[in-house]
């Protein structure tokens, strides 16, 4: 199982969003539903062994943890406003301390960045850091195929939340010389691992 975590720095932590301005009425959920799409979506399939985990830290509660189970994912479509929609239903719920299930693979629950990599560290999982300054992912590519992959929006990481990062990242990669998009990144990292595990 492959796990990509996602920082919403603004991501609304509520259901009362309009799925026609992602962007804006949503605090860039846009951001957060390519990055669904990047990591699920074969030309003609779904990738089975992923889950995504979006940490949403906008208003009106920040603390959030919306999950995306490839595994038993039903009733997306690969378009923003598909994923949007999925993001929008568990916020509906109420986020407890433990997961609920708004829909088929999708999981909702009242967490932190702090305490989701300590479930990893707890599972001895391999945690991974994009950022433009890590070590080149080919290098290492054929050991990633059970890892953990933190990424950040369009504001890319907080010093608050990189410096809890750094206390359980196993190493921080990067995927080339120059910044690119997060939905990017969780391309090329599937790309590089496909390619070093075929």
């Amino acid at each position: 199982m492959k796990d990509f975590v996602i920082i919403g720095h603004k991501a609304l932590t509520s259901g009362d969003f309009s799925l026609n301005d992602l962007p804006g009425s949503a605090g860039r959920m846009d951001i957060l539903c390519r990055c669904i799409n990047s990591a699920l979506f074969l030309s003609h399939e779904m990738r089975r062994d992923i889950n995504v985990h979006l940490v949403l830290l906008g208003e009106p509660d920040p603390g959030k943890i919306v999950r995306f189970n490839g595994k038993e994912l039903k009733y997306l479509n690969p378009d923003e406003r598909s994923s949007g929609a999925l993001i929008k239903k568990a916020l509906q719920k109420d986020a407890l301390e433990y997961e609920s299930s708004s829909t088929p693979g999708v999981w909702i629950r009242k967490a932190d960045l702090q305490q989701l990599l300590e479930e990893f560290a707890e599972k001895e999982r391999s945690i991974y850091y994009l950022r433009e300054d890590g070590e080149d992912i080919r290098g290492i590519a054929p050991k990633l195929d059970d890892s953990v992959f933190i990424l950040g929006d369009h504001m890319g990481v907080t010093e608050e939340k990189e410096s809890i990062i750094e206390n359980f990242a196993t190493k921080t990669l990067n995927i080339g010389p120059i910044s690119l998009h997060s939905d990017h990144c969780i391309t090329i990292i599937l790309n590089e691992i496909d390619r070093a595990t075929e």
